[in-house]
């Protein structure tokens, strides 16, 4: 067994990975930028190196300062988790040169699944089955356009290095192509330095089907069954279970043999998964289930595969790498039970998911029933740098609704703040009657759309109950007005600032209050209502001072740097046209036009970054 460990990674899966570490008895390493100097991670490793700025590019990318790192604290292997490098043939290769174990599949599988155009032949010639498409040599806009409509629409244009849901374009008509495949292109530039792609049917009532396959150097591969990831928003898990619902013995046999034949075919080692998309018009069946692509990795939702199968995945990482063979043969692995897992991001859901960054002055997870898998704690911070996440959470029970009500009871008392979270959205995901119904497909988030939005504000009896424990700690102030009723008790009413909003709230009627929570200060009421934090308190005279699209001024949703400008001082522009682009944690958003007028006080250029609330034009309402 390995006896020193150094994690090439950071946050939840650096903390994952070190927990497993621990109980076997191997010491860590762990790496860490400007921005992770205190963070979780850190804390929890036997030993940690400084690597670099805060930039991944200039930190968790440099695959040379991470070899150094392990060298000089006499690390034996280097574990990638995901993201990062994990999935970078040369690095591995570096590893591998350098002298050290690499805990992850030989560098040729990860570069014969890298690359999803030769995956799929590969996969052809191994006799897996895979979704109809393009993925030819020729590049060219005029060539793919005319692909596409050999496919027929609608199509996906997927970049051939892709993963995590970038560089994904579905396009629903021939006029649509163009546009989408220049964005898809700069997005795939930007994250995986290749800007090819290669172009598939949009299944029209897919659902993702993904199987852990885990291989050794003995010649072993065994599947742990599959998860269910249907449930995206832009391509991107947000909740993922295990088995699949639906999902009946015969099909399971064939996707699941079909997984190991792929890993098979590359002579696999370690963890990975295979993916696959299904028709799933007519439910599961397995002459309608494609072969998507490979990761070569360990997953964010392997959590789910531990928890119906006993296994640790980490553990088996550890002594597949160590020279042993797989713990478990084929016919010693089952199913047991339902698992369930959402994705907390520290997002705001009412604000196009932008990421919310800031410091988590209060994260206090509800219930101990769920395995919650995080890289923070209390008093930590979100960083615009990595990704948002805050946590999974992961529920097990007997059957799935119960799993479903663990997962969601747990969600809805969860407090974050100040960070605006995508818990209350998850909270009426897991309650959607589709989703429970398992009548689910890739669109459905898509489709509910407002449905699924968290409230702005708490609920009347919230409202009241803040206004009388802002009472109880000290007179309210005046807009707080005692009226006045002819034979009746006096109306009490209190003007509150709920979230940044002002709301005039009638407190007259009684209203609990013992449930809510003050912060530090004691000036403000804190309560989490179905999965949603708020902090209440006394209105501030006067406003914020801020712009908003209401006066026409475009500010930045967040931290970023302008890719792409579209207009220049002057020009007129009509309600919803795209002013520029905004590249913020590898994703791309769109600047638009509130009403139709004329730029005015354009700030913004391209390559300029910019912060939150920047001020980067303001358009001029036309005259008419």
């Amino acid at each position: 067994m390995i006896s020193k460990l150094l994690i090439a990674n950071r946050g939840e899966i650096a903390c994952r990975i070190i927990r497993t570490a621990r109980e076997l008895g191997v010491a860590t390493v762990a790496v860490y930028s400007d921005a992770d100097a205190n963070a979780l991670h850190v804390r929890m490793a036997d030993e940690a190196v400084h690597i670099g700025p805060s930039p991944a590019a200039e930190s968790y990318l440099v695959g040379d300062r991470i070899i150094a790192a392990a060298r000089a604290t006499g690390a034996e292997a280097i574990h990638p988790g995901y993201g990062f490098l994990s999935e970078n043939a040369a690095f591995a290769q570096a590893v591998i040169d350098a002298g050290l174990i690499w805990v992850g599949p030989k560098p040729a599988s990860i570069s014969a699944m890298g690359l999803k155009d030769t995956a799929k032949k590969l996969m052809r010639e191994a006799g897996v089955p895979v979704t109809p498409g393009y993925e030819g040599d020729d590049q060219s806009a005029e060539r793919l356009s005319a692909e596409a409509d050999k496919i027929g629409y609608p199509v996906l244009i997927k970049a051939v290095a892709g993963g995590g849901g970038k560089g994904m374009r579905k396009v629903d008509a021939p006029g649509n192509f163009a546009a989408a495949l220049e964005s898809c292109r700069r997005e795939a530039k930007a994250s995986f330095s290749n800007d090819e792609v290669l172009l598939e049917k949009w299944i029209t009532s897919p659902r993702h089907i993904e199987v852990q396959v885990f291989g050794d150097s003995h010649g072993n591969v065994v599947h742990l069954f599959e998860r269910d990831c249907s449930l995206q928003r832009r391509h991107q898990k947000v909740i993922e279970e295990a088995p699949a619902p639906g999902m009946d013995p015969d099909t399971r046999e064939a996707i699941c043999a079909a997984a190991v034949r792929a890993a098979k075919a590359v002579d696999y080692e370690g963890a990975g998964t295979i993916e696959f998309i299904a028709d799933a018009s007519e439910g599961l069946r397995a002459d309608r289930i494609f072969f998507m692509e490979m990761n070569t990795r360990l997953q964010v939702e392997h959590p789910v595969t531990e928890e119906i199968t006993g296994v640790d995945l980490v553990e088996w990482q550890l002594r597949v790498a160590s020279g042993e063979p797989v713990p478990l043969q084929q016919h010693q692995l089952s199913i047991n039970g339902w698992a369930v897992e959402a994705r907390l991001y520290a997002e705001d859901p009412s604000n196009g998911f932008l990421p919310s960054i800031g410091p988590l002055t209060e994260f206090n997870p509800e219930d101990v029933r769920v395995r919650l898998d995080t890289g923070v704690e209390e008093g930590d911070a979100i960083t615009p740098f990595y990704d948002p996440m805050i946590a999974k959470m992961i529920a097990f029970a007997d059957e799935r609704e119960s799993a479903i009500e663990v997962l969601r009871d747990s969600l809805m008392g969860t407090s974050v703040w100040p960070v605006k979270t995508n818990g209350a959205f998850l909270v009426k995901l897991l309650a959607d009657e589709d989703f429970v119904a398992a009548d689910m497909d890739t669109g459905l988030i898509e489709r509910k759309g407002e449905a699924l939005m968290p409230a702005s504000l708490p609920s009347d009896e919230v409202l009241r109950g803040a206004a009388r424990k802002l009472m109880e700690e000290g007179p309210l102030p005046a807009p707080a007005i005692p009226g006045f009723r002819l034979n009746a008790a006096p109306r009490l009413m209190a003007r509150l600032e709920v979230n940044g909003a002002e709301i005039d709230v009638d407190y007259t009627a009684d209203a609990e209050s013992w449930f809510m929570g003050m912060n530090e200060d004691r000036d403000r009421v804190m309560v989490t209502q179905d999965g949603q934090t708020f902090g209440i308190r006394h209105a501030r005279a006067g406003g914020s001072g801020h712009h908003s699209a209401a006066d026409g001024a475009i500010l930045a949703p967040m931290p970023g740097k302008v890719i792409a400008l579209d207009v220049a001082e002057g020009d007129s522009v009509t309600e919803g046209q795209r002013l520029m682009v905004l590249e913020a944690m590898k994703m791309e958003h769109a600047l638009t036009a509130p009403f139709d007028g004329i730029v005015r006080d354009l700030a913004a250029s391209v390559g300029g970054q910019v912060e939150v609330e920047t001020m980067l034009a303001r358009i001029e309402a036309s005259e008419e």
